[in-house]
């Protein structure tokens, strides 16, 4: 595609260019949401640590404008967390004005500027969202949270103090969430329909239908009591069971249930009430982060109010590292705050916990990179909420603290006078939370990263601010055997547009290299795996001080977690599905490692049910799955044992039954006999697999069993949950057609190693080839046995890894579902 198309405006109103970077996040938002989002303009104020992650984060996310305001000049301490700052920036410029540039590169498509005058009621005006953080005075931040709440402006403030963090979210008086969960909305096959004035549902009895009391539902495919299905509003629910609810309808007047039927939720929009700080401060709705801290939301919402007021009486400064006095003075305006409240205020306490504030103010004065990153990282989210409607927001405060980590002297040792003093160097922040001790055990660490995507330059970019590994026996090994498309610069920040094509690994050292040059950093494009145990060998794990995983799939994680167990070395686990994620922390000898604890298997689906008679779309995305599996991923690994084994035909008798075995070598032999030589032919290919597919497996069952087939009993064989399909017969003009063909062709291309111009890169170009192919008529034959009997199941094919074809498992998911009647699903789901 060339630079002019990529620059023209699709139907969304974003240009290919920008579709192309948020391909993955539409998988989790949708279009109308990023739409919504490419029209807000976003003011971050207060760009330390924790301001730019906001701003990096947002940036990413494709809003139309960011604009930054902080016009402090750089301190070196800020370096232990912002990391669009060097030494080169200290007492020379501005936070903003140093770091509007770099921020700029992350995103051509939005317009980033800095503001330089102080923020009033008026500049407020300008902007749809405002982000405060570094704020330093109670009354202050009063007065512009107040004023954004008059005039309509979603605002979200912050702070991170050491290991303490907290955010407060105002969007306004009558916010409407569209979409609460994000999750796709359930469905489940009917049983049966009462006919009375609340009728009890029941749902076949395969799954629960997983539906909560207050759920919105509609009907569709009801056969007998078909004025169900025509209802325009939907139907409330209470739930009475996992596969019965009742619902709040007279039905009394409706024809008699007879058979058949598909129940599915209804999202219904939330309206929520938010209260301005000023309000809030005095009756707080606290999100709990911590259970097991279920009273510490009082004490912590006083220390914040505290720390604000010590600020506002000490021109914006903080409580010093672990000085005494200034943590009593904290303390008594605490307890000054509390006294003043009137009885039976939510906030007040019968005493201010000392053991849970003081370690707080003590550290307060310190900003840490990975807490800037956590709180970054929600605040961002909640900027998208703000901006689309989606996801139900923090309402109002969330409190988060992380005292478990500071680290404890050995008792009766006495702790150095000068364990929490500044050194004058990038890291003084990080010193006056954690202290010298630490700092120097942080810098002679040794660390493998496995995996430099989305989590891996996050963790690069925390390790470089850190300054981990950049002791004199330190070292950061990372390893990912991936190259940069452009679809990973929506997530991985490390990357721009010139480095697309180039390894991650290699492009992440180098950018957090500069971000921190006394990092000491090595890059490998070797995927670590059985294969490369002679380079990760036992040496080499055992002469690291940790391992962390920032992987895609399941068996490289257990992979990795096996070396881990057995070379003694601890694992940091993570990963990431949409806006969910999830973190492990493995210490050899006292928590379970990562694959003691599997995930519960997935639901295994009749083999039968998933390729002949599918009636729900995870059937259909299921078949997609296996189709991909077979048709590029085990039939090229056959191939190619095929071809560089000199055993193979030795060890066939390994692989299978006879017919397991005929099936492989039929397999090969079509695959070399067929390879295709010009991307034309892998049209045709493509071309010819939708018929067979899509029209000729079809016309066959239908042929076999046609839809007044009887069973062997007298029953009606299309009876439900089968459902009778319908064969699809091309159609260029399809756009789900159209993107099937193009899909499936450029994976038979990467298969065979063929080269696609750019002019053939084109969906145009594919349907008229495809639209151009001699396709002969297919003719139904008598006698083929089909499998209808959903005990028998065939032969596990293997996992599937389809992080760069989801495009392909998509459109054939979709298509299947069309055959069936079924309702389309998004590639959120197939992903």
């Amino acid at each position: 595609m060339s630079t002019d198309d990529k620059k023209q405006k699709t139907e969304s109103g974003l240009s290919a260019e920008e579709m192309e970077r948020l391909n993955r996040v539409s998988y989790v938002l949708g279009m109308e949401a990023i739409k919504r989002i490419s029209s807000q303009k976003v003011l971050i104020v207060g760009l330390k640590g924790l301001g730019v992650e906001v701003a990096k984060n947002v940036i990413l996310s494709n809003v139309k404008s960011v604009s930054v305001l902080d016009n402090e000049l750089v301190q070196i301490g800020d370096l232990s967390a912002q990391f669009f700052l060097t030494e080169k920036d200290v007492g020379k410029v501005s936070r903003a004005a140093a770091s509007v540039e770099k921020l700029q590169e992350l995103n051509r498509f939005v317009e980033v500027n800095v503001v330089t005058e102080e923020l009033s009621e008026e500049i407020i005006k300008k902007y749809t969202i405002v982000v405060l953080t570094n704020n330093r005075s109670i009354s202050t931040l009063k007065k512009i949270t107040d004023a954004c709440h008059k005039n309509g402006v979603h605002v979200i403030a912050s702070d991170v103090r050491g290991v303490f963090g907290w955010i407060f979210c105002d969007f306004g008086e009558s916010f409407v969430v569209t979409d609460v969960t994000g999750e796709e909305p359930l469905s489940s096959l009917v049983s049966s329909v009462g006919s009375e004035k609340e009728p009890q549902v029941i749902t076949l009895d395969e799954s629960r239908h997983g539906l909560e009391d207050g759920d919105y539902v509609q009907f569709a495919e009801v056969k007998g009591m078909t004025q169900i299905n025509e209802l325009q509003e939907p139907i409330r629910i209470k739930v009475t069971g996992p596969f019965t609810f009742k619902l709040e309808l007279d039905t009394t007047g409706f024809s008699a249930y007879q058979s058949g039927g598909r129940v599915t939720q209804v999202k219904m929009p939330k309206t929520v009430q938010f209260k301005s700080l000023s309000e809030s401060l005095a009756a707080p709705d606290f999100l709990f982060s911590d259970f097991a801290k279920f009273e510490h939301p009082q004490q912590w919402h006083l220390l914040l109010e505290a720390l604000l007021v010590f600020q506002e009486r000490h021109q914006g400064q903080l409580p010093p590292s672990h000085h005494k006095e200034a943590a009593d003075e904290v303390i008594a305006i605490v307890k000054e705050i509390n006294d003043k409240l009137p009885a039976g205020s939510p906030v007040k306490v019968e005493q201010v916990n000392e053991a849970i504030v003081r370690p707080l103010i003590e550290t307060a004065a310190g900003e840490i990179s990975p807490m800037s990153a956590v709180f970054g990282g929600l605040i961002a989210q909640e900027v998208l909420k703000a901006a689309s409607g989606k996801f139900n927001p923090i309402y109002q405060w969330l409190y988060m603290d992380a005292v478990e980590a500071l680290p404890k002297a050995p008792e009766g040792a006495a702790v150095p006078a000068d364990e929490y003093q500044p050194l004058g160097s990038r890291y003084d922040d990080q010193i006056a939370v954690f202290g010298r001790t630490f700092q120097e055990k942080i810098n002679n660490l040794r660390y493998f990263l496995v995996g430099a995507g989305a989590i891996g330059c996050e963790m690069l970019k925390n390790w470089a601010m850190m300054g981990l590994s950049s002791g004199p026996n330190g070292r950061i090994f990372v390893t990912d055997m991936d190259t940069i498309e452009m679809s990973n610069l929506s997530r991985q920040f490390l990357f721009r547009n010139p480095d697309i094509g180039k390894f991650k690994s290699k492009s992440a050292a180098d950018a957090v290299t500069r971000m921190n040059p006394q990092l000491k950093i090595e890059a490998y494009t070797a995927k670590c795996g059985p294969e490369t145990e002679e380079f990760y060998d036992d040496a080499f794990f055992k002469n690291l001080s940790g391992v962390a995983n920032a992987l895609d799939n399941v068996q490289a994680r257990l992979y990795v977690d096996q070396r881990c167990v057995q070379t003694g070395r601890s694992l940091l686990e993570s990963g990431t599905l949409g806006a969910k994620g999830n973190v492990q922390v493995v210490v050899p000898f006292l928590t379970a490692h990562y694959g003691a604890d599997r995930d519960p298997a997935e639901k295994d689906f009749p083999s039968c049910t998933i390729k002949s008679f599918p009636y729900m779309v995870q059937h259909t995305i299921q078949w997609a799955r296996e189709l991909f599996e077979g048709e590029y991923n085990k039939m090229a690994e056959d191939c190619n044992t095929f071809l560089d084994r000199d055993d193979f035909w030795a060890t066939l008798p390994k692989r299978g039954n006879e017919a397991l075995q005929l099936d492989l070598v039929q397999t090969v032999e079509k695959a070399v006999k067929e390879r295709p030589t010009t991307f034309e032919q892998c049209i045709e290919i493509a071309r010819m697999r939708f018929e067979e597919l899509f029209y000729n497996n079809l016309a066959q069952l239908t042929f076999l069993y046609p839809r007044e087939h009887q069973t062997d009993k007298g029953m009606p064989f299309w009876s439900p949950p089968k459902r009778f399909p319908t064969a699809l017969k091309f159609d260029a003009r399809d756009p789900l057609h159209t993107a099937f063909v193009y899909a499936a062709a450029h994976l038979v291309a990467a298969t065979y190693g063929l080269p696609v111009s750019k002019n053939q890169d084109d969906e145009n170009y594919v349907a008229k080839v495809a639209s151009q192919v001699n396709v002969p008529p297919f003719t139904p034959k008598s006698g083929i046995k089909v499998n209808t009997d959903e005990s028998k199941k065939e032969e596990d094919v293997g996992s599937v890894n389809i992080d760069n074809e989801t495009a392909f498992v998509y459109g054939a998911a979709q298509l299947v579902a069309a055959t069936s009647g079924l309702p389309g699903t998004n590639t959120h789901d197939d992903e």
